[in-house]
């Protein structure tokens, strides 16, 4: 049996994968979400590394170096006193060498005749210098001894066992203490605070600049005009932001052009309709014509009413600005002129609910629902109320025969009237259309009074 061909196009990406796709996913894990986070990393991971191996360096090498020569020299120098006194088995000359240790080696160093050696619990000290005086002492001195390098601030307490006595030496600790670890130790932490500092400052003014730019871009795209933003930043940040103004400037360009040509359109066509219906009002109301004209009649009032409806979806209310609205009371006022006009029509949920809203846009998506609604059920109910913690939502259900779940996406679609036969087919697509340009969506369901659910949600 031959081998399988490891570059058939069926087995190439699952085995770029496999070996891809472990290391990069565990990389991806631990690194941060944000640009600000991602590029501190960047420079300072480089700069702690490089100061990580400096400090090995100086630990292993310099401060291990002179460390070792402090402690073997004092070591040298107690294992010399010793071997002095050792060799005196006079009392009053035994004095005499540990009287002149003191004064030619600066250590402080008594003798206890009879005594014997307490053992204390070893602790560990910043540095090598505990474990080079420890290994000085038993290279040179070989014998029992402890050390208390806590007891006296400015002095290491040893104690060596004799055999007839116990010697205590007080070595001053500015004699095997390295000052330069501090010095270097509060260098790099020093330096390595500061550089953070900086380029913190740096990079949030530079991150400032991305993120003032995705906030404008989120509201744009909500239809809450904030005028060009301010270029600031790197110059790649400054393209962007220009290249952001421009495009924003091209678009209300465009809509506006296109508002304006479809409002001279709309003007244009009514023009004819409005002749069309004074004729036919000056047509005489025979028997034999009154039905024909009542027909052509409902024809223009319906033309009419398509091309009002089709330049509201044109110019989708881009000209009205965002301000702070009461949601709940708006939904009031449609629910009140829904009443006036015979519907059955009830109203629950939060009240006083107040959002960054273009307010007539909201109101005429809301009319838009009921107006469905309406037409086909003879009972309707708007609901009002959080949807999570950073959403709203509206619901308007009805009681009437609802429509398939394979067709709840397609009746967006302009002058699609399956939903509602009878109608221009524009009334779900504008309101669409205005929800989700306050960055919200309109979803379609199944209704628990047994019609048709249409749910709006908004963003907080």
């Amino acid at each position: 049996m031959s081998a399988p061909d490891i570059h058939a196009p069926g087995m190439e990406a699952p085995l770029r994968r496999r070996i891809t796709g472990g290391p990069e996913r565990v990389f991806r894990k631990f690194l941060p979400r944000g640009l600000f986070a991602r590029s501190l990393l960047i420079i300072l991971l480089p700069v702690l590394l490089l100061e990580a191996v400096m400090l090995q360096v100086f630990y292993g090498s310099h401060l291990g170096i002179i460390s070792r020569r402090f402690a073997y020299s004092i070591g040298g120098e107690i294992a010399f006193s010793l071997d002095q006194i050792d060799r005196s088995p006079d009392p009053a000359m035994q004095w005499q060498i540990i009287d002149e240790v003191q004064q030619q080696f600066d250590l402080r160093m008594t003798f206890d005749p009879g005594a014997k050696l307490v053992p204390i619990k070893e602790i560990n000290v910043l540095g090598p210098m505990d474990d080079d005086l420890a290994e000085a002492l038993r290279e040179h001195v070989s014998l029992p001894f402890t050390m208390n390098w806590l007891a006296n601030p400015d002095y290491v307490l040893v104690s060596i066992q004799l055999h007839n006595g116990v010697v205590n030496v007080d070595i001053p600790r500015k004699r095997v203490w390295a000052g330069s670890l501090y010095i270097f130790a509060s260098w790099v932490g020093g330096t390595s605070i500061l550089l953070i500092v900086i380029a913190s400052l740096f990079l949030r003014i530079q991150v400032r600049g991305i993120r003032r730019l995705a906030r404008a871009a989120e509201a744009f795209g909500m239809g809450r005009d904030r005028g060009p933003i301010r270029p600031e930043g790197a110059r790649e940040v400054r393209r962007a932001a220009i290249a952001f103004n421009r495009m924003q400037e091209r678009i209300l360009r465009f809509l506006s052009q296109r508002t304006d040509m479809l409002a001279g359109v709309s003007h244009d066509l009514r023009t004819p309709l409005t002749r069309l219906r004074l004729t036919l009002a000056m047509l005489p109301q025979t028997p034999q014509l009154a039905p024909d004209i009542a027909d052509m009649t409902a024809d223009v009032e319906e033309m009419e009413r398509m091309i009002s409806g089709y330049l509201a979806f044109a110019r989708g209310e881009g000209e009205e600005k965002t301000v702070l609205t009461n949601l709940s009371a708006t939904l009031e006022e449609v629910v009140a002129a829904a009443r006036r006009s015979g519907a059955k029509i009830t109203l629950h949920g939060t009240p006083d609910l107040v959002l960054p809203l273009r307010a007539d846009a909201m109101r005429r998506a809301i009319t838009n629902l009921v107006d469905n609604a309406r037409r086909h059920a003879p009972h309707v109910a708007l609901g009002i109320g959080f949807h999570g913690d950073q959403t709203v939502e509206v619901t308007v259900d009805d009681d009437g025969p609802g429509i398939p779940r394979e067709r709840m996406e397609s009746v967006f679609r302009p002058f699609e009237s399956g939903a509602h036969p009878g109608g221009s087919g524009l009334g779900l697509t504008i309101a669409r259309d205005i929800v989700r340009a306050h960055g919200g969506d309109i979803l379609l369901s199944e209704s628990p009074l047994g019609g048709l659910r249409a749910t709006i949600r908004l963003p907080v």
